[in-house]
Protein backbone atom coordinates (compact mmCIF):
# COMPACT_ATOMS: atom_id res chain seq x y z
CA UNK A 1 0.00 0.00 0.00
CA UNK A 2 1.02 3.59 0.07
CA UNK A 3 1.60 7.11 2.11
CA UNK A 4 -0.25 10.24 2.12
CA UNK A 5 2.17 12.70 2.03
CA UNK A 6 1.36 16.98 2.47
CA UNK A 7 3.16 18.97 -0.58
CA UNK A 8 5.38 21.95 0.42
CA UNK A 9 8.77 22.21 -0.77
CA UNK A 10 9.52 25.55 1.37
CA UNK A 11 8.68 26.02 5.11
CA UNK A 12 5.64 28.33 4.32
CA UNK A 13 4.18 26.08 1.72
CA UNK A 14 4.89 22.95 4.81
CA UNK A 15 2.88 24.86 6.85
CA UNK A 16 0.03 25.67 4.49
CA UNK A 17 -0.04 22.20 3.48
CA UNK A 18 0.29 21.16 7.62
CA UNK A 19 -3.15 23.01 8.17
CA UNK A 20 -4.77 21.12 5.40
CA UNK A 21 -4.66 18.39 7.21
CA UNK A 22 -6.47 19.09 10.03
CA UNK A 23 -9.71 18.84 10.71
CA UNK A 24 -11.96 21.83 10.79
CA UNK A 25 -12.48 22.79 14.30
CA UNK A 26 -8.56 22.87 14.34
CA UNK A 27 -8.51 25.03 11.80
CA UNK A 28 -9.02 29.07 11.12
CA UNK A 29 -11.40 29.16 7.75
CA UNK A 30 -12.13 26.33 5.10
CA UNK A 31 -10.26 25.35 2.68
CA UNK A 32 -13.28 24.22 -0.03
CA UNK A 33 -13.03 20.32 1.59
CA UNK A 34 -16.23 18.09 0.58
CA UNK A 35 -18.72 18.12 3.79
CA UNK A 36 -18.93 21.93 4.39
CA UNK A 37 -18.24 24.10 7.27
CA UNK A 38 -20.21 21.31 10.08
CA UNK A 39 -16.96 18.87 9.86
CA UNK A 40 -16.18 18.46 13.40
CA UNK A 41 -13.00 15.67 13.14
CA UNK A 42 -13.79 11.92 12.37
CA UNK A 43 -15.33 9.76 14.96
CA UNK A 44 -13.52 6.60 16.38
CA UNK A 45 -15.79 4.27 14.21
CA UNK A 46 -14.88 5.66 11.41
CA UNK A 47 -11.46 5.70 11.82
CA UNK A 48 -11.01 2.22 12.68
CA UNK A 49 -13.34 1.18 9.49
CA UNK A 50 -10.97 3.47 7.25
CA UNK A 51 -7.86 1.82 8.89
CA UNK A 52 -8.79 -1.81 8.68
CA UNK A 53 -10.13 -1.07 5.03
CA UNK A 54 -6.30 0.19 4.28
CA UNK A 55 -4.80 -3.22 5.73
CA UNK A 56 -7.25 -6.03 4.41
CA UNK A 57 -6.70 -5.89 0.64
CA UNK A 58 -5.57 -8.33 -2.21
CA UNK A 59 -3.64 -10.02 0.23
CA UNK A 60 -6.15 -12.12 2.49
CA UNK A 61 -6.40 -14.63 -0.33
CA UNK A 62 -2.61 -15.94 -0.19
CA UNK A 63 -3.04 -15.89 3.73
CA UNK A 64 -4.37 -19.92 3.52
CA UNK A 65 -1.30 -20.68 1.15
CA UNK A 66 1.00 -19.75 3.84
CA UNK A 67 -0.67 -22.34 6.19
CA UNK A 68 0.22 -24.70 3.85
CA UNK A 69 3.54 -23.92 3.87
CA UNK A 70 4.15 -23.48 7.42
CA UNK A 71 1.75 -25.54 9.11
CA UNK A 72 -1.92 -24.18 10.85
CA UNK A 73 0.30 -23.78 14.29
CA UNK A 74 3.01 -21.96 13.15
CA UNK A 75 1.16 -19.72 10.67
CA UNK A 76 -1.73 -18.57 13.04
CA UNK A 77 1.31 -17.70 15.32
CA UNK A 78 3.25 -15.63 12.76
CA UNK A 79 0.27 -13.84 11.70
CA UNK A 80 -0.14 -12.62 15.14
CA UNK A 81 3.59 -11.77 15.32
CA UNK A 82 3.29 -9.87 12.52
CA UNK A 83 0.19 -7.39 13.87
CA UNK A 84 2.80 -6.93 16.78
CA UNK A 85 5.51 -5.75 14.82
CA UNK A 86 3.30 -3.80 12.60
CA UNK A 87 1.83 -1.72 15.89
CA UNK A 88 5.16 -1.47 16.86
CA UNK A 89 6.61 0.03 14.14
CA UNK A 90 3.28 2.74 14.02
CA UNK A 91 3.79 3.47 17.08
CA UNK A 92 7.87 4.79 16.69
CA UNK A 93 6.39 6.80 13.65
CA UNK A 94 4.06 8.03 15.45
CA UNK A 95 6.20 9.29 18.29
CA UNK A 96 8.52 10.53 16.07
CA UNK A 97 5.76 12.63 14.26
CA UNK A 98 4.75 14.35 17.56
CA UNK A 99 8.23 15.10 18.56
CA UNK A 100 9.02 17.19 14.96
CA UNK A 101 5.67 18.39 14.89
CA UNK A 102 5.08 16.54 11.71
CA UNK A 103 1.81 15.88 10.56
CA UNK A 104 2.41 14.00 7.47
CA UNK A 105 4.70 11.05 7.04
CA UNK A 106 6.50 12.71 4.69
CA UNK A 107 7.03 15.53 6.75
CA UNK A 108 8.46 13.39 9.59
CA UNK A 109 10.82 11.58 6.48
CA UNK A 110 11.67 15.24 5.97
CA UNK A 111 12.48 16.39 9.36
CA UNK A 112 15.20 12.93 9.64
CA UNK A 113 16.64 13.12 6.35
CA UNK A 114 15.69 16.32 4.44
CA UNK A 115 14.24 17.33 1.37
CA UNK A 116 15.75 13.90 0.13
CA UNK A 117 13.90 11.79 2.10
CA UNK A 118 10.60 13.16 2.02
CA UNK A 119 10.77 12.91 -1.74
CA UNK A 120 11.74 9.12 -1.70
CA UNK A 121 9.01 8.04 1.01
CA UNK A 122 6.70 9.69 -1.83
CA UNK A 123 8.13 8.18 -4.65
CA UNK A 124 7.77 4.48 -3.06
CA UNK A 125 3.73 5.72 -1.80
CA UNK A 126 3.34 6.61 -5.69
CA UNK A 127 4.94 3.35 -6.91
CA UNK A 128 3.14 0.78 -4.41
CA UNK A 129 0.24 2.53 -4.64
CA UNK A 130 -0.04 2.72 -8.41
CA UNK A 131 1.32 -0.81 -8.76
CA UNK A 132 -2.01 -2.15 -6.26
CA UNK A 133 -4.55 -0.14 -7.88
CA UNK A 134 -3.75 -1.83 -11.52
CA UNK A 135 -3.98 -5.06 -10.05
CA UNK A 136 -7.09 -4.40 -8.53
CA UNK A 137 -8.61 -3.72 -11.73
CA UNK A 138 -6.49 -6.89 -13.34
CA UNK A 139 -8.32 -8.79 -10.47
CA UNK A 140 -11.97 -7.29 -10.89
CA UNK A 141 -11.52 -8.72 -14.76
CA UNK A 142 -9.29 -7.29 -17.20
CA UNK A 143 -7.31 -10.10 -19.01
CA UNK A 144 -5.79 -13.48 -18.19
CA UNK A 145 -2.75 -12.36 -16.36
CA UNK A 146 0.77 -13.25 -17.70
CA UNK A 147 2.30 -16.93 -17.25
CA UNK A 148 5.16 -15.29 -15.31
CA UNK A 149 3.02 -14.48 -12.38
CA UNK A 150 1.69 -18.30 -12.14
CA UNK A 151 2.84 -18.84 -9.46
CA UNK A 152 1.71 -15.48 -6.98
CA UNK A 153 -1.44 -15.00 -5.39
CA UNK A 154 -2.68 -13.00 -8.53
CA UNK A 155 -2.43 -15.51 -11.23
CA UNK A 156 -5.67 -16.81 -10.55
CA UNK A 157 -7.80 -14.06 -9.97
CA UNK A 158 -7.53 -12.15 -13.37
CA UNK A 159 -11.57 -11.76 -14.56
CA UNK A 160 -13.59 -12.62 -11.85
CA UNK A 161 -16.44 -10.44 -13.02
CA UNK A 162 -15.73 -11.34 -17.33
CA UNK A 163 -14.08 -14.23 -17.22
CA UNK A 164 -10.56 -15.47 -18.47
CA UNK A 165 -8.47 -17.91 -20.74
CA UNK A 166 -5.67 -20.08 -20.09
CA UNK A 167 -3.99 -22.83 -22.27
CA UNK A 168 -6.92 -22.88 -24.10
CA UNK A 169 -9.40 -23.32 -21.20
CA UNK A 170 -12.18 -20.39 -20.52
CA UNK A 171 -13.04 -20.30 -16.95
CA UNK A 172 -16.81 -18.23 -16.91
CA UNK A 173 -16.61 -15.07 -14.81
CA UNK A 174 -19.66 -14.33 -12.76
CA UNK A 175 -21.09 -11.73 -14.53
CA UNK A 176 -20.94 -14.21 -18.31
CA UNK A 177 -21.76 -16.74 -16.46
CA UNK A 178 -24.92 -15.26 -14.94
CA UNK A 179 -26.21 -13.69 -18.69
CA UNK A 180 -23.68 -15.75 -21.12
CA UNK A 181 -21.29 -13.79 -23.32
CA UNK A 182 -22.06 -10.66 -25.26
CA UNK A 183 -20.34 -7.05 -25.08
CA UNK A 184 -21.91 -5.47 -21.71
CA UNK A 185 -20.45 -7.78 -20.09
CA UNK A 186 -16.40 -7.65 -21.42
CA UNK A 187 -13.59 -7.07 -19.66
CA UNK A 188 -13.59 -3.42 -21.37
CA UNK A 189 -17.11 -2.51 -20.51
CA UNK A 190 -17.05 -4.09 -17.14
CA UNK A 191 -13.72 -1.96 -15.85
CA UNK A 192 -14.76 1.23 -17.76
CA UNK A 193 -18.59 0.96 -15.58
CA UNK A 194 -16.19 0.08 -12.35
CA UNK A 195 -14.31 3.49 -13.36
CA UNK A 196 -16.87 6.27 -13.73
CA UNK A 197 -19.98 4.01 -11.67
CA UNK A 198 -17.40 3.39 -8.36
CA UNK A 199 -13.86 4.92 -8.85
CA UNK A 200 -14.88 8.16 -9.71
CA UNK A 201 -17.28 9.28 -7.79
CA UNK A 202 -15.26 7.94 -4.46
CA UNK A 203 -12.05 9.77 -5.68
CA UNK A 204 -13.78 12.67 -5.54
CA UNK A 205 -13.73 12.87 -1.91
CA UNK A 206 -10.93 14.77 -0.07
CA UNK A 207 -11.15 14.24 3.34
CA UNK A 208 -10.49 10.14 3.95
CA UNK A 209 -13.21 10.28 6.94
CA UNK A 210 -15.69 10.74 4.39
CA UNK A 211 -15.31 7.17 2.89
CA UNK A 212 -16.09 5.89 6.06
CA UNK A 213 -19.24 4.80 5.28
CA UNK A 214 -17.95 2.72 2.03
CA UNK A 215 -15.11 1.50 4.16
CA UNK A 216 -17.37 -0.27 7.05
CA UNK A 217 -19.29 -1.89 3.71
CA UNK A 218 -15.59 -3.03 2.67
CA UNK A 219 -15.17 -4.65 5.91
CA UNK A 220 -18.60 -6.18 6.08
CA UNK A 221 -17.90 -7.77 2.71
CA UNK A 222 -14.51 -9.57 3.68
CA UNK A 223 -16.24 -10.69 7.09
CA UNK A 224 -18.63 -12.19 4.08
CA UNK A 225 -16.27 -14.04 3.05
CA UNK A 226 -15.10 -15.15 6.40
CA UNK A 227 -18.48 -16.53 7.28
CA UNK A 228 -19.15 -18.42 4.41
CA UNK A 229 -16.00 -20.26 4.37
CA UNK A 230 -16.53 -20.93 7.94
CA UNK A 231 -19.78 -22.55 6.99
CA UNK A 232 -18.80 -24.82 4.21
CA UNK A 233 -15.61 -26.12 6.63
CA UNK A 234 -18.02 -26.70 9.84
CA UNK A 235 -20.86 -28.34 7.49
CA UNK A 236 -18.01 -30.38 5.85
CA UNK A 237 -16.57 -31.19 9.04
CA UNK A 238 -19.80 -32.29 10.95
CA UNK A 239 -20.16 -34.63 7.66
CA UNK A 240 -16.87 -36.13 8.36
CA UNK A 241 -15.65 -34.52 4.53
CA UNK A 242 -12.53 -32.92 6.01
CA UNK A 243 -9.42 -34.53 7.03
CA UNK A 244 -6.58 -33.78 10.07
CA UNK A 245 -5.04 -30.39 8.58
CA UNK A 246 -1.45 -30.32 8.60
CA UNK A 247 -0.32 -28.55 11.88
CA UNK A 248 3.44 -28.30 11.20
CA UNK A 249 5.92 -27.98 8.16
CA UNK A 250 6.88 -30.75 6.36
CA UNK A 251 10.28 -29.98 6.38
CA UNK A 252 12.88 -33.01 5.50
CA UNK A 253 15.59 -31.14 2.44
CA UNK A 254 16.92 -28.21 1.76
CA UNK A 255 14.48 -27.33 -0.97
CA UNK A 256 11.10 -27.37 2.10
CA UNK A 257 13.36 -25.11 4.04
CA UNK A 258 13.44 -22.87 1.22
CA UNK A 259 9.93 -22.58 1.19
CA UNK A 260 9.13 -21.75 4.48
CA UNK A 261 10.90 -18.73 3.50
CA UNK A 262 8.62 -18.11 0.85
CA UNK A 263 6.21 -17.38 3.40
CA UNK A 264 7.68 -14.34 4.67
CA UNK A 265 6.52 -11.39 2.19
CA UNK A 266 3.32 -12.30 2.66
CA UNK A 267 3.33 -12.11 6.19
CA UNK A 268 5.72 -8.66 6.71
CA UNK A 269 3.23 -7.34 4.20
CA UNK A 270 0.27 -8.56 5.32
CA UNK A 271 -0.54 -5.44 8.05
CA UNK A 272 0.74 -2.36 5.99
CA UNK A 273 -1.39 0.83 6.57
CA UNK A 274 1.33 3.23 7.42
CA UNK A 275 0.41 5.64 4.84
CA UNK A 276 -3.10 6.51 6.36
CA UNK A 277 -1.98 6.58 9.95
CA UNK A 278 -1.73 10.65 9.57
CA UNK A 279 -4.49 11.54 7.61
CA UNK A 280 -6.86 9.28 9.81
CA UNK A 281 -4.57 11.12 12.88
CA UNK A 282 -5.48 14.58 12.05
CA UNK A 283 -8.67 14.09 11.35
CA UNK A 284 -9.73 12.78 14.90
CA UNK A 285 -11.62 14.87 17.25
CA UNK A 286 -9.56 13.19 19.66
CA UNK A 287 -5.98 13.42 18.48
CA UNK A 288 -4.90 11.14 21.86
CA UNK A 289 -7.24 8.12 20.16
CA UNK A 290 -5.04 7.34 17.33
CA UNK A 291 -3.34 4.05 19.70
CA UNK A 292 -6.35 2.68 20.38
CA UNK A 293 -7.89 3.13 16.92
CA UNK A 294 -4.50 1.48 15.64
CA UNK A 295 -4.64 -1.65 18.12
CA UNK A 296 -8.69 -1.75 17.72
CA UNK A 297 -7.96 -1.74 13.46
CA UNK A 298 -5.01 -4.01 14.12
CA UNK A 299 -7.44 -6.59 16.36
CA UNK A 300 -10.27 -6.43 14.22
CA UNK A 301 -8.06 -7.33 10.88
CA UNK A 302 -5.66 -9.75 12.90
CA UNK A 303 -9.19 -11.81 13.35
CA UNK A 304 -10.03 -11.73 10.05
CA UNK A 305 -6.63 -12.63 9.16
CA UNK A 306 -6.70 -15.35 11.83
CA UNK A 307 -10.22 -16.90 10.70
CA UNK A 308 -9.78 -16.71 6.53
CA UNK A 309 -6.51 -18.64 7.49
CA UNK A 310 -7.68 -21.12 9.25
CA UNK A 311 -10.74 -22.19 7.96
CA UNK A 312 -9.08 -21.36 4.29
CA UNK A 313 -6.87 -23.98 4.91
CA UNK A 314 -9.40 -26.45 7.14
CA UNK A 315 -11.45 -26.43 4.00
CA UNK A 316 -8.97 -27.50 0.85
CA UNK A 317 -6.43 -28.59 3.01
CA UNK A 318 -3.36 -29.74 0.72
CA UNK A 319 -5.45 -28.59 -2.48
CA UNK A 320 -5.46 -24.93 -1.40
CA UNK A 321 -4.37 -22.70 -4.10
CA UNK A 322 -1.75 -19.45 -3.94
CA UNK A 323 -5.19 -17.48 -4.07
CA UNK A 324 -7.80 -19.89 -2.05
CA UNK A 325 -10.23 -17.74 -4.72
CA UNK A 326 -9.69 -19.76 -7.59
CA UNK A 327 -11.00 -22.84 -5.22
CA UNK A 328 -14.44 -21.22 -5.46
CA UNK A 329 -13.93 -21.83 -9.35
CA UNK A 330 -15.12 -25.37 -8.45
CA UNK A 331 -17.77 -27.91 -7.14
CA UNK A 332 -17.71 -27.81 -3.46
CA UNK A 333 -18.98 -30.42 -2.46
CA UNK A 334 -22.16 -29.36 -0.94
CA UNK A 335 -25.65 -28.11 -1.97
CA UNK A 336 -26.04 -24.95 -3.37
CA UNK A 337 -22.09 -24.77 -4.30
CA UNK A 338 -22.60 -22.20 -7.30
CA UNK A 339 -24.36 -20.11 -5.17
CA UNK A 340 -21.49 -19.96 -2.57
CA UNK A 341 -18.97 -19.89 -5.37
CA UNK A 342 -20.40 -16.78 -7.06
CA UNK A 343 -21.08 -15.30 -3.80
CA UNK A 344 -17.68 -15.40 -2.30
CA UNK A 345 -16.25 -13.84 -5.91
CA UNK A 346 -18.57 -11.63 -6.05
CA UNK A 347 -18.53 -10.17 -2.29
CA UNK A 348 -14.43 -10.11 -2.92
CA UNK A 349 -14.40 -7.47 -6.26
CA UNK A 350 -16.95 -5.69 -4.23
CA UNK A 351 -14.65 -5.00 -1.55
CA UNK A 352 -11.62 -4.94 -3.85
CA UNK A 353 -13.74 -1.59 -5.35
CA UNK A 354 -14.58 0.06 -1.63
CA UNK A 355 -10.15 -0.05 -0.89
CA UNK A 356 -9.36 1.39 -4.30
CA UNK A 357 -10.90 4.82 -3.19
CA UNK A 358 -8.80 4.87 0.40
CA UNK A 359 -5.27 3.81 -1.94
CA UNK A 360 -5.93 6.20 -4.36
CA UNK A 361 -6.09 8.90 -1.35
CA UNK A 362 -2.89 8.68 -0.77
CA UNK A 363 -1.50 7.82 -4.17
CA UNK A 364 -3.25 11.48 -5.37
CA UNK A 365 -1.72 13.37 -2.42
CA UNK A 366 2.22 11.73 -3.21
CA UNK A 367 1.70 12.24 -6.62
CA UNK A 368 0.97 15.98 -5.45
CA UNK A 369 3.86 16.15 -3.99
CA UNK A 370 6.10 15.27 -6.12
CA UNK A 371 5.00 17.22 -8.96
CA UNK A 372 3.98 20.51 -7.46
CA UNK A 373 6.01 20.81 -4.13
CA UNK A 374 5.82 24.18 -3.35
CA UNK A 375 2.26 24.86 -4.39
CA UNK A 376 -0.32 25.54 -2.20
CA UNK A 377 -2.74 22.34 -0.44
CA UNK A 378 -4.50 20.12 -2.91
CA UNK A 379 -7.65 20.21 -1.20
CA UNK A 380 -7.29 24.09 -1.57
CA UNK A 381 -7.41 23.67 -5.10
CA UNK A 382 -9.98 22.74 -7.11
CA UNK A 383 -8.97 22.60 -10.62
CA UNK A 384 -5.96 20.55 -10.10
CA UNK A 385 -7.71 18.39 -7.84
CA UNK A 386 -9.88 17.58 -10.64
CA UNK A 387 -6.61 17.12 -13.26
CA UNK A 388 -4.87 14.93 -11.08
CA UNK A 389 -7.59 12.83 -9.91
CA UNK A 390 -8.32 12.64 -13.69
CA UNK A 391 -5.11 11.96 -14.95
CA UNK A 392 -4.51 9.35 -12.36
CA UNK A 393 -7.64 7.39 -12.95
CA UNK A 394 -6.88 7.39 -16.86
CA UNK A 395 -3.37 6.15 -16.13
CA UNK A 396 -4.75 3.23 -13.66
CA UNK A 397 -7.16 2.39 -16.60
CA UNK A 398 -5.64 2.15 -19.34
CA UNK A 399 -2.03 0.85 -17.58
CA UNK A 400 -4.26 -1.99 -16.34
CA UNK A 401 -6.04 -2.91 -20.10
CA UNK A 402 -2.93 -1.67 -22.32
CA UNK A 403 -0.10 -2.82 -20.94
CA UNK A 404 -0.47 -6.85 -19.99
CA UNK A 405 3.52 -7.51 -18.95
CA UNK A 406 2.85 -3.95 -16.37
CA UNK A 407 2.62 -6.56 -13.46
CA UNK A 408 6.30 -7.98 -13.92
CA UNK A 409 7.58 -4.59 -12.90
CA UNK A 410 5.48 -4.01 -10.33
CA UNK A 411 6.63 -7.14 -8.75
CA UNK A 412 10.08 -6.02 -7.97
CA UNK A 413 9.32 -1.97 -7.68
CA UNK A 414 6.12 -2.75 -5.28
CA UNK A 415 7.70 -5.66 -2.85
CA UNK A 416 10.63 -3.17 -2.34
CA UNK A 417 8.51 -0.06 -2.19
CA UNK A 418 6.46 -1.21 0.99
CA UNK A 419 8.37 -2.68 3.11
CA UNK A 420 10.45 0.43 2.92
CA UNK A 421 7.00 2.28 4.07
CA UNK A 422 6.21 -0.24 6.37
CA UNK A 423 9.14 -0.97 8.04
CA UNK A 424 12.68 0.26 6.51
CA UNK A 425 11.68 3.83 6.76
CA UNK A 426 10.15 4.13 10.40
CA UNK A 427 13.16 2.19 11.44
CA UNK A 428 15.61 4.74 9.72
CA UNK A 429 13.72 8.02 11.35
CA UNK A 430 14.38 6.20 14.98
CA UNK A 431 17.90 4.96 14.49
CA UNK A 432 18.63 8.93 12.79
CA UNK A 433 17.20 9.94 16.66
CA UNK A 434 17.13 13.68 15.29
CA UNK A 435 15.02 14.32 18.88
CA UNK A 436 17.14 11.83 21.32
CA UNK A 437 13.93 9.96 22.03
CA UNK A 438 14.97 6.79 21.81
CA UNK A 439 15.34 4.08 23.93
CA UNK A 440 17.85 1.37 23.04
CA UNK A 441 15.31 -1.51 22.83
CA UNK A 442 13.52 0.99 20.53
CA UNK A 443 17.49 0.94 18.26
CA UNK A 444 17.08 -2.97 18.77
CA UNK A 445 13.43 -3.33 17.27
CA UNK A 446 14.56 -1.33 14.30
CA UNK A 447 17.35 -3.33 13.54
CA UNK A 448 15.44 -6.29 13.37
CA UNK A 449 12.48 -4.69 11.52
CA UNK A 450 15.53 -3.48 9.06
CA UNK A 451 16.45 -6.66 8.73
CA UNK A 452 13.51 -8.78 8.47
CA UNK A 453 12.39 -6.21 5.29
CA UNK A 454 15.34 -6.65 3.59
CA UNK A 455 15.24 -10.74 3.54
CA UNK A 456 11.74 -10.79 2.92
CA UNK A 457 12.11 -8.22 0.07
CA UNK A 458 15.16 -10.49 -1.05
CA UNK A 459 12.64 -13.70 -1.52
CA UNK A 460 10.09 -12.18 -2.63
CA UNK A 461 12.24 -10.51 -5.47
CA UNK A 462 14.31 -14.01 -5.78
CA UNK A 463 11.34 -16.12 -6.17
CA UNK A 464 9.31 -13.90 -8.39
CA UNK A 465 12.79 -13.83 -10.66
CA UNK A 466 12.86 -17.78 -10.67
CA UNK A 467 8.99 -17.95 -11.26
Amino acid sequence: MVMPISSGGDHAAETESTKSLLPKNQQRGGDGDDGGDDFHGASFAGAVFNLSTTIVGAGIMALPATMKVLGLAPGLVLIVLAAILTDASIELLVRYSRAAGAKSYGRAMGDAFGAFGRGFLQFCVVVNNLGVMVVYMIIIGFFPLPESINNSFLSTQGDVLSGTSSHGVHHHGVIEGWFGPNRWNGRFAILTIATFGVFAPLASFKRVDSLRFTSAVSVALAVVFVVITAGIAIFKLARGHIPMPQLFPDVHDWPSIWRLFTAAPVLVTAYICHYNVHPIYNELRDSLQIRPIVRTSLLLCSAVYITTSFFGFLLFGDATLDDVLANFDANLGIPYSSFFNDAVRVSYVLHLMLVFPIVFHALRLNMDGLLFPSARPLSCDNRRFAVLTAALLAVIFLAANFIPNIWDAFQFTGATASVCVAYIFPAAITLRDRHGIARKRDKLLSVFMIVLAVVANAVAVYSDACS
